[in-house]
């Protein structure tokens, strides 16, 4: 008896590239045995929603699309108990979870990638009453992605996060909080906070520091504290550069839960995505919980 696959893919991520490619994909999977079920995206949640009313209906569960594409497939999975195989086809602008798996960036090959690989069992954060795959962010850059045009998105790629980015150095946007993790109490002024499971963000890799491994039940946290003059600034952004993350004004350390609480409704991104504002955040790292296939 031949296995089922629901392959869910995102018409409008990246550049529609999926589309002259289709019928390729499709074979490889017919060819590796299985009865291929399409769905097109129609809407923002539509693939959490199919996945988490059908999953369970599947042998295995293939989307491609970019990495909030991923986000809600993995949310559907986590919200519906679904335990099946999921594949990934990257078709995002920069597809940061894809790099840190190693996926390939040739569609037809990640196809057969999917076909011939093996179930790699990755962590899954819950945010709250939500989840998200490898980052949850706040402040200065994390509302790049999700406000920089689709267009933008497709032409530039990459440059499109920067160039983004480079605009919102002026009046950066400071936060109170209160934040508790490995028995510890953090408390101040913040521009930027980060709990992620990628070597990867906004295509850059490696920001996270060496050693992230993406199944071994903890988060890679990094908070930055709001400068109070020019050469603070200065300061920070060497010390991203030079990757020396542990300066007095920039913390980074690992946890598997982890609680924020902000004096007023802070705007988060999870997976690229928009992901509600919150004064209080708490996210718990469930260990190993869905299997992707990688090669």
């Amino acid at each position: 008896m031949r296995k089922k696959m629901l392959f869910i893919i995102n018409p409008k991520s990246g550049k529609g590239l999926i589309k002259n490619k289709l019928l390729e994909i499709i074979d490889i999977f017919v060819k590796g045995g299985y009865d291929v079920h399409s769905y097109t995206t129609q809407s923002f949640l539509d693939a959490c929603k199919m996945t988490k009313e059908r999953a369970a209906e599947y042998d295995m569960v293939v989307c491609s699309g970019g990495d909030g594409t991923l986000d809600e497939i993995i949310t559907g999975m986590m919200e519906s108990g679904a335990n099946c195989p999921v594949g990934y086809i990257p078709a995002g602008s920069t597809n940061d979870f894809a790099n840190s798996l190693k996926l390939s960036k040739n569609m037809v090959k990640a196809a057969q990638d999917i076909m011939d690989g093996v179930p790699y069992l990755c962590d899954v954060g819950s945010f709250n009453d939500d989840y998200f795959v490898y980052i949850a962010a706040f402040g200065i850059f994390t509302d790049v992605s999700y406000q920089t045009r689709q267009e933008l998105k497709n032409i530039l790629g990459h440059l499109a996060y920067v160039l983004e980015g480079v605009k919102r150095l002026y009046g950066i946007k400071s936060y109170k909080m209160k934040i508790e993790a490995n028995d510890e109490t953090i408390e101040g002024d913040f521009i930027y906070g980060m709990i992620t499971n990628s070597d990867s963000v906004g295509g850059f890799r490696n920001m996270t520091g060496k050693h992230v491994k993406l199944n071994d039940g903890v988060y890679e946290v990094t908070l930055i504290r709001t400068p109070q003059n020019p050469l603070e600034l200065q300061e920070i952004i060497g010390s991203l550069l030079m990757k020396e993350v542990n300066s007095k004004y920039i913390h980074s350390f690992k946890t598997d839960h982890i609680v924020l609480e902000a004096e007023e409704e802070i705007p988060w991104t999870l997976d690229g995505e928009f992901g509600g504002d919150h004064k209080h955040v708490e996210i718990i790292n469930h260990k190993q919980s869905i299997p992707i296939i990688v090669k």
